[in-house]
């Protein structure tokens, strides 16, 4: 089996792969590959095609700072236009000549002799096995990527189409049939408007109601391209404006839940305005305080919900038979499409169950006793030289998380640049250090919204705390990230131990 060494690898082409790779490249560390599963750049924006499918934050502010675009089509993108955004940035980057991609990772393990990622990956479809050797291990794959599917009795025996929403089949015609979608989450908010444009009756089973509020949606004038094109400064003016007004949003949030009533009113006048049935309003009125669970945005869904043809059904699922589902109350409707749209594997993230650190242990069995923790969102004891993107309380309940990315990467770089400096073959943060860091955002988690709204959400992970998200302003989290502290870390010199001799090149290997 080859072994290529380079200085890292990073896994992941999404938001997060990519931009770790132009900003290493900046700062001239040139030696890395970037492996992703799929088959092109995008991550999220290439994977998850459903009809409908657009962002819920607005585009000046969902891309990124260094690579600003002026051709946004409408104030909350498109699937396509920011899948097409990442691969214009990604083919002006001068990175991609380090990408390979249809590749997985399949185990990485720390070789402290080395001082170096041991990481075995397979080619999709031939299943082609190399081995890479890396300084770091820079993981980019997301907390959105691998669905969760539903525990389900009989789910397996469906004999009509299934798929999940992050995989949608395209080449199930679903006009005029009999669909059920499963989940009311921000992706079925957004597919189910759709299906019901064309399905012949659809069953969409709801097991606890979220709030949606409006989406104020337009579409840019050319004037308005125009500016954002050829006026200096224009652009980046308005994507301030839109951070402030995002940012301005935290402290409901963080500090004063009870602001969210103001929030609860607007939902209810939305409800109101896009169903007529009293019944059915009550159905998709939440019983727990808004920004408990993720806010939603949509002007289509509510409407949906009180077409002829759509039936929203919340007795809950007894169990899947071959034909259909049956229902809790014994009713049973059958169907030709089942499609799931259950979200994601958050808490228990896959990738960690193929990283094994240097005590033996997986990153998915240290999780499991603990709950996910990291130093700074970013790094981890036990761990050295991993840096986990979208990790451990980073992700946002208000704002864009390119902006947490970019924070996080920008932390790597300064972490690589002072092991380069000082000659560190390895950094891992001490266990105080992140037991201080974790044990911190949790205090500060307990006024939140997400822990006082009285309502169960993806957020929380099974020791019933809140591990996914950052509860306070974006600001302070770039602030606190700005430099690496080398006092937080347990830090070694870099290794003696020579390397083999006619390794390839990162560039040598991915042009081969």
């Amino acid at each position: 089996m080859t072994e290529i060494e380079v200085d890292h690898l990073i896994i992941g082409a999404g938001f997060a792969g990519l931009c770790a790779a132009i900003k290493l490249n900046e700062s001239g560390e040139r030696d890395f590959v970037v492996i992703e599963k799929d088959s092109d750049v995008g991550g999220t924006w290439h994977i998850n095609t459903y009809p409908g499918a657009e962002c819920d934050v607005p585009s000046q502010l969902y891309s990124y700072s260094f690579a600003l675009n002026p051709d946004w089509s409408k104030v909350y993108s498109p699937q396509q236009e920011i899948w097409d955004y990442t691969k214009r940035v990604a083919d002006s980057s001068g990175v991609l000549d380090r990408f390979v991609l249809d590749t997985a990772a399949e185990e990485s393990h720390w070789d402290a002799e080395r001082q170096r990622w041991i990481v075995t990956t397979s080619a999709v479809g031939s299943g082609a096995r190399t081995t890479y050797a890396a300084r770091t291990l820079i993981a980019g794959s997301g907390g959105l990527s691998e669905p969760s599917l539903p525990d389900i009795e009989g789910i397996e025996t469906f004999a009509g189409h299934t798929f999940h929403s992050a995989r949608w089949d395209h080449d199930v015609d679903l006009a005029g049939k009999r669909v059920a979608v499963i989940g009311t989450g921000a992706s079925a908010i957004q597919l189910v408007p759709e299906v019901a444009k064309v399905a012949g009756r659809l069953d969409v089973y709801q097991r606890t109601p979220n709030w949606i509020i409006p989406r104020n949606e337009r579409h840019f004038s050319t004037l308005e391209k125009t500016v954002f094109r050829y006026v200096p400064g224009a652009q980046r003016a308005v994507r301030a404006s839109v951070y402030a007004a995002l940012e301005a949003r935290v402290p409901a949030f963080t500090r004063f839940p009870k602001a969210m009533a103001a929030v609860e009113a607007q939902v209810k006048r939305n409800i109101a305005k896009g169903i007529s049935d009293p019944d059915l309003r009550a159905k998709v009125t939440p019983d727990y305080r808004a920004g408990c669970k993720r806010i939603l945005v949509s002007n289509k869904w509510y409407p949906a919900l009180d077409r002829d043809n759509v039936e929203l059904i919340t007795d809950g699922i007894a169990r899947v038979t071959s034909t259909g589902i049956v229902a809790q109350d014994g009713t049973e409707r059958e169907i030709d499409v089942l499609i799931i749209a259950t979200g994601f594997h958050v808490t228990d993230p896959p990738i960690a169950q193929h990283i094994t650190g240097r005590d033996g242990h997986t990153l998915a069995d240290v999780w499991s006793k603990t709950g996910m923790r990291a130093y700074k969102g970013t790094t981890i004891h036990g761990f050295p030289n991993l840096f986990q993107l979208v990790g451990p309380n980073t992700a946002l309940g208000h704002s864009s998380m390119i902006f947490i990315i970019e924070s996080q990467v920008r932390y790597v770089v300064e972490t690589v640049r002072a092991m380069r400096r000082d000659g560190l073959g390895a950094v891992e943060p001490t266990l105080a250090a992140q037991d201080a860091w974790s044990d911190a955002v949790q205090r500060r988690m307990r006024r939140t919204v997400w822990t006082t709204g009285g309502c169960a959400s993806w957020y929380l992970d099974q020791f019933g705390h809140n591990t996914t998200l950052w509860p306070g302003q974006t600001f302070t989290f770039r602030r606190q990230l700005s430099r690496f502290d080398p006092d937080k870390y347990d830090v070694t010199a870099l290794s003696t131990v020579p390397s083999d001799k006619g390794t390839p090149t990162a560039k040598e290997a991915v042009s081969a």
